[in-house]
């Protein structure tokens, strides 16, 4: 994808407690009740801070085995790519299990804490069981994040309106019969009705349910959601 070249993303880091030794490859963490592989860049030294992406896997990649996140998505990429250019944590969900959001709040709090993320430039991203979480959460929670990009997944649209000031990119491959693309039509219908209009949707055309093939494998997704920061709430 060469991310690295086409787009500088650091910025000046406040006090932030020191990288530990080894988060370059990958590396198995865990708090809040997750655990997660964790990616810093390999150009990350502290002292600047860098955009943070968290991928939320789907159903197929829940249990045991960490290194099953690195299945689909940007952990795959990151693994390829060490200039990646996001500090990255994919958590991984039990088997039989569903997304909580309190122990995802309990990651993110933790990663802000520890590691030198730009606090502005939180972006959230899921495929299939991990897009309805994404869905979920930004919607719990939209004042913590730039943007969402949510993939073969659905939300409720009942809870549209908090999403109104998020930039959301869904994707979704039009002949998806496991998470039918309505879902993602509804919820742009939705936003869009609630006054939003900084959100995206992208059909694939004669794909199914794993329109996470193309969406992840378009620089396209990255360098739009780096161009994104998050909104703040006026005074």
């Amino acid at each position: 994808m060469l991310l690295a070249a086409c787009i500088g993303v650091p910025t000046a880091a406040a006090e932030r407690a020191p990288l530990i030794s080894g988060q370059y490859p990958q590396q198995s963490v865990e708090t809040g009740g997750y655990r997660y592989q964790l990616f810093v860049p390999e150009a990350a030294d502290g002292t600047e801070t860098w955009p943070l992406m968290i991928f939320l896997h789907g159903s197929g990649e829940r249990g045991d085995d960490i290194d099953k996140v690195k299945v689909h998505g940007p952990p795959k990429h990151a693994e390829l790519e060490p200039g990646f250019p996001f500090i990255l944590i994919s958590p991984l969900l039990p088997a039989d299990q569903d997304w909580e959001i309190g122990k995802l709040e309990a990651i993110l709090d933790h990663a802000l804490a520890t590691l030198p993320i730009d606090s502005d430039r939180v972006y959230l991203t899921g495929l299939s069981r991990g897009a309805h979480a994404t869905w979920r959460w930004g919607a719990h929670s939209p004042e913590r994040f730039a943007a969402l990009a949510p993939v073969a997944g659905t939300g409720d649209p009942q809870t549209a309106c908090q999403l109104v000031d998020t930039p959301v990119w869904a994707l979704h491959g039009d002949r998806d019969d496991v998470v039918p693309p309505e879902g993602s039509f509804a919820m742009a219908r939705a936003i869009r009705n609630c006054g939003g209009r900084i959100s995206r949707l992208t059909i694939y055309p004669d794909l199914g349910h794993n329109a996470w093939d193309p969406a992840y494998e378009d620089p396209a997704l990255y360098l739009w959601l780096l161009s994104q920061r998050r909104a703040r709430k006026k005074e």
